[in-house]
């Protein structure tokens, strides 16, 4: 079976991706990765074959124009026009990443194209093809249910049930309108495919019938809702295991072995943190909390080259799956940090700021793995201080991370995925 996995994103997003195509492989299967090029060295020690995308888009997404109009800059009528003039930049952009994306699906043989929601290629690559499209999820977005609202609309828990499927329709039809943006004008004179109804809608194949969705998620962190179609496959996580042969840098072993088990503070690759404000807080966080620490540098992480004091060791980054088990506690946004957090067994400190983040938030909070979760714009560090003493020190929350850790870990997920796709494959 071969099979074109397209992703775009950042880590957090394509690393998911690159399990499943180590996954196929492992099958017996012939996976082709499409992702951003810089992705290339994740894929390889894994032996998945990769085709770059251009990272046009994703340079956008991380320009100091996005800072400011995600809620943490200065703002004002100098940010608004700095934000038209990433508009007008998306739109080559974008025809870059298309022509990529058809460049690599067109050499590929695919007889399965599995993307991921943000990839808008995939369904009109698929039907190019002439094969089923599968959608690749990480949040429950696009299929409705009546059990929660879409996780990106923010609409309140009081809400009747019927409100709660009108919120994914709602999201789905914006993600249309958006869809055709410079899509359709490459959709018919490089594809060759006619302005048929519908054409842009990932949940549904040319034919008519629903698309096969793929949950990256684990039912004992979400329970899939009961109105979910069959067609929606709720696989567990795709763990992206560290290379056999890891060794952490030599300061990394170091500090670890040095004293009891430190907190990791990192949130990732979030638009919109200050990370010198930030780290002059998680700083006085860490003080008073007495606590050692891991902080990751980063977009949302504290700026490099922060004096340090020798309780914090702040590091680019490192394999999470050897990393946080070897914590005390994770302090993260809600972002991919979440899915590694729950199979470390590690409690947690939860700060979201925008998208999906607070519906996963309060996910942990419900769990019973974390404390109540402290939204970014609110963080201080008498806050930050609290939760991680809280967190460290409640032996409910302790135990509650350790076993759902242990319920995590023995899943499958991506194996799950791929015996999915062969289901599909077989029943063309």
């Amino acid at each position: 079976m071969r099979v074109l996995v397209l992703a775009y994103g950042t880590r957090g997003d394509v690393q998911p991706m690159v399990a499943l195509a180590a996954a196929l492989r492992t099958a017996g299967h012939e996976p082709l990765l499409a992702a951003p090029s810089s992705f290339a060295t994740l894929a390889e020690p894994h032996g998945v074959p990769f085709a770059g995308l251009d990272e046009g888009i994703l340079r956008l997404w991380s320009a100091p124009e996005m800072h400011e109009t995600a809620g943490h800059g200065k703002g004002g009528l100098a940010s608004m026009r700095a934000y038209a003039g990433y508009v007008r930049e998306m739109k080559p952009a974008l025809r870059k990443l298309l022509a990529g994306a058809w460049h690599a699906a067109s050499g590929s043989g695919a007889e399965i194209l599995v993307h991921s929601p943000v990839a808008i290629a995939g369904p009109h690559l698929a039907e190019r093809l002439g094969v089923p499209s599968v959608i690749a999820a990480l949040d429950p977005l696009y299929v409705p249910t009546r059990e929660f609202a879409n996780p990106l609309m923010l609409a309140p828990s009081w809400l009747p049930a019927a409100f709660n499927r009108l919120t994914h329709v709602a999201f789905v039809r914006g993600q249309l309108r958006l869809a055709g943006l410079g899509v359709d004008r490459w959709r018919g004179e490089t594809l060759g495919l006619p302005r048929r109804r519908g054409r842009h809608d990932p949940l549904r194949q040319p034919g008519g019938h629903p698309t096969h969705v793929l949950n990256q998620v684990s039912h004992h962190v979400l329970t899939p809702p009961p109105d979910w179609p069959s067609t929606v496959h709720t696989t567990g996580y795709w763990y992206l295991p560290a290379p056999p042969d890891y060794a952490p840098p030599p300061a990394l072993a170091e500090f670890l072995a040095a004293g009891e088990p430190p907190v990791y503070i990192g949130f990732g690759s979030v638009v919109g943190y200050d990370p010198a404000g930030m780290g002059k807080l998680v700083l006085e966080a860490l003080d008073r909390a007495g606590a050692r620490a891991v902080i990751a540098t980063g977009w949302g992480g504290i700026a490099p080259g922060t004096a340090l004091p020798a309780s914090v060791l702040a590091i680019d980054q490192a394999p999470h799956d050897w990393l946080l088990p070897r914590m005390s506690t994770v302090v993260h946004h809600a972002g991919g940090t979440t899915w590694t957090a729950v199979a470390a067994g590690r409690p947690q400190v939860v700060c979201p700021s925008i998208g999906d983040q607070p519906f996963w938030a309060r996910r942990m909070h419900a769990l019973g793995v974390a404390p109540a979760p402290i939204p970014a714009a609110k963080l201080t560090a008498a806050g930050l201080a609290a939760a991680i003493l809280a967190a460290r020190g409640d032996s409910a929350i302790r135990a509650r991370a350790a076993d759902l850790g242990d319920r995590i870990r023995a899943e499958t997920g991506a194996a799950n995925a791929v015996a999915v796709l062969e289901k599909i494959h077989a029943e063309r």
